[in-house]
């Protein structure tokens, strides 16, 4: 079965989930500079932000995101994946993302999850 990172945040997978409690467990996520997508994606994905002035909105490809900020890809794909309130939010202070194989959680104790 597979999980998405999403519902370990909210806590899906334990036999006390409530929708509208914080049940969720830590998730660190290392090697974010690897992700891929399919097919033209990688050229055509554009992450967009506005900040709220005439002429203000920004465009950013994938393939230059990847580049620039590999933590992000994932951090934008988990955020719209759980609720949009104070309880998401809470949840996405639980998600700690890192570009590399390295991070300082090691003691811990992560136990691996598989995204198959």
């Amino acid at each position: 079965m597979a999980t998405r990172i999403a519902d370990v945040l909210r806590g899906k997978h334990k036999p006390c989930y409530t929708p509208n409690v914080d049940t969720g467990d830590f998730v660190v996520v290392v090697n974010a500079e690897k992700v891929t997508l399919t097919g033209k994606k990688p050229q055509q994905k554009i992450y967009q932000r506005y900040s709220g002035y005439p002429g203000g909105l920004k465009k950013i490809k994938f393939a230059d995101m990847q580049k620039k900020f590999p933590e992000r890809i994932v951090r934008l794909a988990v955020q719209r994946m759980v609720p949009n309130n104070r309880l998401g939010r809470k949840m996405m202070q639980k998600l700690k993302i890192y570009s590399g194989p390295n991070h300082p959680h090691e003691a811990q104790k992560p136990e691996a999850l598989s995204l198959a």
